[in-house]
């Protein structure tokens, strides 16, 4: 089922045609009834029946809407110029709204890729582009949209862990980019068939669930503690290389090993501790 642009007439003049005519209608029955001549009052009535018959073919089509029109169940086509306008009195006429429209929805509860369970909500903005298919291919489209965005969300969901645990890993909480354009791509494969486009779907929530939230936080706290101490310890062997490499070259000072382990232990104490040392001097010989 694909959208069939139809035209129709322009509602107005229709209008005043059939204004018209019902007056016309009125005057031959007012004609009739003091000439005595039946015939006139009968064609008045006449026209007047048809005349308000024909006014059921007129519609009201807004900006960014469209109508849908049927002729005993079999789809005529889609008019989408807006004003009054007019076509058969016989078409039926549902119209579908093809204004741009988001909702957000419901926080979900998933299981993420490692098994862990995680809140999630997604706003998705969306917009009908095939008006037949809206209307004839799923029961009601509104809802359609809404069930499957939940569906496309649990699926995409499954597929990501919420941290990034290895190097180039995508990640929930790390790459929002990647995340909603499989959110979208995803969304776009459900509802094709019922003639929606998305354009837009984005993260709005992401949490871990209350029962493990905690456990997660202290997770968290300590990677973040080892990443900074790795990095803190990194440095630190680079500078003592680098202060002993300086020491020997300038030959400022002679050390055996054992003094150099002991340099290197100050030294590594000094830079890698969490709080200001206070130095000893030595006021007597290095031995």
């Amino acid at each position: 089922m694909k959208e069939n642009p139809i035209r129709s007439s322009a509602g107005i003049p229709v209008l005043l045609g059939l204004l018209a005519v019902i007056l016309f209608c009125g005057w031959l029955i007012f004609h009739g009834a003091s000439t005595q001549q039946p015939l006139f009052a009968v064609l008045g009535i006449a026209l007047g029946i048809v005349a308000v018959f024909c006014q059921f073919g007129l519609y009201m089509v807004e900006p960014n809407q469209a109508a849908v029109l049927s002729l005993f169940g079999k789809y005529i086509g889609t008019v989408k110029e807006n004003g009054l306008r007019w076509n058969n009195p016989f078409y039926g006429k549902k119209k579908v709204s093809q204004r741009v429209r988001n909702f957000e929805s419901g926080k979900l509860k998933v299981n993420e890729l490692d098994g862990s369970p995680i809140e999630i909500a997604a706003v998705i903005v969306w917009q009908v582009v095939d008006s037949a298919e809206a209307v004839y291919n799923v029961d009601d489209y509104e809802s359609f949209v809404h069930i499957q965005s939940e569906s496309a969300l649990r699926t995409m969901a499954t597929s990501y862990p919420y941290d990034q645990h290895e190097e180039g890993q995508i990640a929930l909480r790390s790459h929002a980019a990647e995340i909603s354009l499989h959110l979208k791509n995803e969304l776009a494969e459900r509802l094709a068939d019922a003639g929606v486009q998305v354009l837009d779907a984005r993260i709005s929530h992401l949490a871990y669930a209350p029962e493990i939230a905690q456990a997660m936080l202290q997770r968290q706290q300590a990677n973040a503690i080892i990443a900074a101490r790795t990095r803190i310890v990194a440095g630190a062997v680079g500078m003592v290389e680098m202060a002993l490499a300086e020491l020997q070259k300038n030959g400022v000072v002679h050390l055996d090993e054992e003094r150099k382990a002991q340099m290197v232990s100050n030294l590594l104490v000094v830079l890698c501790g969490e709080r200001a040392t206070q130095p000893i001097v030595n006021a007597g010989t290095l031995y």
